[in-house]
């Protein structure tokens, strides 16, 4: 039998099993070679995959035995099969969207279902298949439909729930997936009397499969993202605390208790706050005020000035209605008088700030001794640029960019678009 008395034979899984199949096995391996999945959640995957697959396989069978030679014992089964499959793939569905919680009313649904359909091996209860091949519906005929609305309210309402915890675009995908599932029931209710290979709900489900896969995947990258960020949080406000900034401070405190002990009153409160405030950015996933970043900028400042006083520190403040990162301007500051101004007899540093062509704009300018910009890159010494660069760019879609001369000082300018930096 050549290929084209192949397809006359089998055109329906030619034109819709195959593609299904073909589907679910790039799925699959896609699944499998997922870093971000843990073994469990490959598992579950998998198992969806499988079970979506035997219900496409049982549509299939059907279909022949419908349409073919009547074989009412195998029919029955064939039938009993799909009604019981179908719950629990929008049980395994739920477990993807909150796998944590336990549902116990989920499986005994699904045994209930189960237990009416297997009725139909020995009575009318919930249907029949006649001598003609013809099928019969019971009392019990709208169990699994009935059954499966359940389960699909429940994984919206989890879905919708689920939302609360997330950004919202980011439950697009399951939304979508139950709509989809919703479409492919109502479809097969109005189709009910044509005979088809595949049903619509299995088609909608092999979509859904996917669909619950990249949301998942989605989740698990922006949990990984989130802990990066964390992480990066920790190694900024690290970087800000070092050891010999907080001797240098403790040492000046020390010496001030002496010589002015209401100086020294007053810096170790300030030298407390900013060590407060390092600490809070730690849990501070968010953008922040402007005028919170130049708080701590100024705390860190006048604990500065107060060891230098041959650098100052000023400020051109005017556009200040607009949200950043939390440790852009400190660190870039602190940068500007560690490795710029100190040599200078008279160190100057300037933050300014406003509006330009539809971005908010900060300049961090200082008169040090200059830097080659091209070497921030791995450099040790200037991890507070790198790190400030990648959190402005990530969290609010701007830019940082560095012009330096040696010899003559640094200018660092961040740009935040409007849209992403206003306030709300």
């Amino acid at each position: 039998m050549d290929i084209s008395e192949v397809l006359k034979t089998y055109p329906a899984f030619f034109q819709l099993l195959m593609p299904m199949t073909a589907q679910l096995i790039g799925l699959t391996i896609a699944v499998c070679i997922d870093a971000y999945l843990n073994s469990r959640q490959k598992k579950v995957m998998l198992i969806v995959i499988a079970t979506v697959l035997l219900l496409a396989i049982q549509n299939y069978v059907e279909y022949h035995l419908v349409v073919g030679v009547p074989h009412m014992r195998a029919r029955t089964m064939v039938a009993i099969f799909g009604y019981c499959i179908r719950p629990l793939i929008l049980a395994l569905f739920l477990w993807i969207v909150q796998p944590t919680k336990r549902r116990v009313h989920t499986w005994v649904l699904i045994g209930c279902n189960t237990a009416v359909h297997l009725t139909a091996l020995f009575s009318h209860l919930c249907f029949w298949i006649d001598e003609t091949n013809h099928y019969n519906g019971g009392p019990l005929k709208n169990t699994c439909l009935v059954v499966s609305l359940l389960l699909l309210a429940e994984l919206l309402y989890v879905t919708v729930c689920q939302s609360r915890n997330h950004r919202k675009r980011e439950m697009l995908l399951p939304l979508f997936v139950v709509i989809l599932i919703l479409i492919g029931c109502g479809m097969d209710l109005i189709s009910d009397k044509v005979y088809q290979p595949e049903e619509y709900l299995t088609v909608a489900v092999v979509i859904s499969c996917v669909g619950y896969y990249s949301w998942l995947h989605l989740q698990l990258v922006w949990q990984h993202e989130e802990s990066l960020r964390a992480e990066q949080r920790i190694q900024i406000m690290m970087s800000q605390i070092q050891p010999h900034f907080l001797n240098n401070t403790l040492s000046t405190i020390q010496a001030l208790c002496r010589i002015d002990p209401e100086k020294a009153f007053e810096t170790t409160a300030k030298f407390g706050t900013y060590l407060r405030h390092n600490l809070d950015s730690l849990t501070q996933p968010n953008l922040i005020p402007i005028e919170k970043e130049l708080e701590h900028t100024r705390i860190y400042a006048e604990i500065e000035m107060i060891r230098f006083p041959h650098i100052t520190v000023s400020y051109d403040i005017a556009d200040s209605s607009f949200l950043l990162p939390a440790l852009s301007i400190q660190p870039l500051v602190e940068n500007s008088i560690r490795h710029g101004v100190r040599i200078r007899k008279q160190g100057q540093v300037t933050i300014r700030t406003r509006k330009v062509d539809g971005y908010h704009e900060i300049q961090i300018l200082d008169n040090g001794k200059g830097f080659d910009p091209d070497s921030i890159a791995g450099a040790g010494t200037h991890i507070g640029l790198s790190n400030v660069k990648e959190r402005v760019e990530q969290m609010c879609g701007g830019t940082l960019q560095v012009m330096s001369r040696i010899g003559e000082g640094t200018t660092v300018t961040i740009r935040i678009p409007e849209k992403e930096g206003s306030m709300p």
